[in-house]
């Protein structure tokens, strides 16, 4: 299947689109949604890779975090995919319960059945999807960065650490940073993965900069309101393995704010800024 598009709107001079292909990381049909900004008529633009959270689709940054503004005051694109692959033939959780199966991937690439025929987020987001974008987006592909909430957060950073130089800078909302020391992340990762536990270490971001991974422009949020923040995301395990390792982060715990797309609404201006400004400094 070629990209189908699905809808197309105006948005701050640019346009909001949304399309569908079948993936054959995923081995179903996938949408994805693409914001491109004015500049994009005239030019190729820098390229931002969002991914989000649990229960998401692509279409939840696209409606609720008021990015496109600033992807338009800075002439960038945002590529926003979906959280995991679907279709009748895709296993989902077997007790329907939200955490894992459909709109849960988290961004790796499963191992064990059923879930291995169908659940390569990681592939479909470092090697399909990019290529699918370069061939038919007005975008550079060289000038590139990634950011994500949550489940997405955990993806943004692991994905960004275990690829050193495919990505120039690297953001999240409240991320997963420690998915090998929480519920969500033993469930997914013991589902997905099996009970190898070095596999795991591979989609952990800590246990990724405690191993000595490379140096990457890093900006994390975390409001300090959010219910999932002591269970769940453990920011202050990412805190303490940048102090250990001298990695350099720019953390910010924000009072007041919860998990919610508000809390990214509030903040996204000042990320896709963050990220402006490393594309800046790529070279042709």
């Amino acid at each position: 299947m070629a990209l189908e598009k699905i809808s197309e709107v105006r948005c701050w001079d640019g346009l909001q689109q949304r399309f569908k292909h079948s993936s054959t990381a995923l081995r179903c049909d996938m949408n994805f949604s693409v914001y491109l900004p004015p500049q994009a008529a005239q030019e190729n633009v820098p390229v931002l890779y969002w991914l989000s959270g649990l229960t998401c689709t692509d279409e939840n940054f696209v409606q609720k975090a008021g990015a496109q503004r600033y992807a338009a005051e800075h002439g960038v694109a945002i590529v926003t995919p979906d959280t995991s692959p679907r279709g009748d033939a895709v296993p989902d959780d077997p007790n329907q319960d939200w955490d894992f199966g459909l709109g849960a991937g988290f961004y790796v690439n499963a191992t064990q059945a059923p879930w291995n025929t169908h659940y390569h987020m990681y592939d479909y987001i470092t090697e399909e999807l990019p290529k699918l974008i370069a061939d038919n987006f007005p975008v550079q592909p060289q000038r590139c960065s990634i950011f994500g909430h949550s489940m997405g957060g955990h993806g943004a950073l692991s994905i960004a650490l275990r690829n050193p130089g495919r990505y120039q800078s690297v953001s999240a909302f409240s991320p997963i940073v420690a998915p090998t020391r929480c519920p969500w992340g033993r469930k997914a990762l013991g589902n997905y993965l099996g009970d190898e536990l070095q596999s795991w270490k591979n989609y952990d971001s800590c246990e990724l900069i405690a191993s000595g991974a490379s140096q990457i422009p890093m900006l994390v949020d975390q409001g300090e309101a959010d219910n999932f923040l002591e269970e769940q995301l453990k920011t202050e395990l990412l805190e303490q393995v940048c102090a250990d390792t001298g990695y350099e982060a720019t953390i910010r715990r924000q009072p007041g704010y919860d998990h919610s797309y508000f809390f990214i609404a509030s903040f996204v201006g000042s990320h896709i800024g963050f990220h402006a400004r490393a594309l800046k400094q790529v070279t042709d």
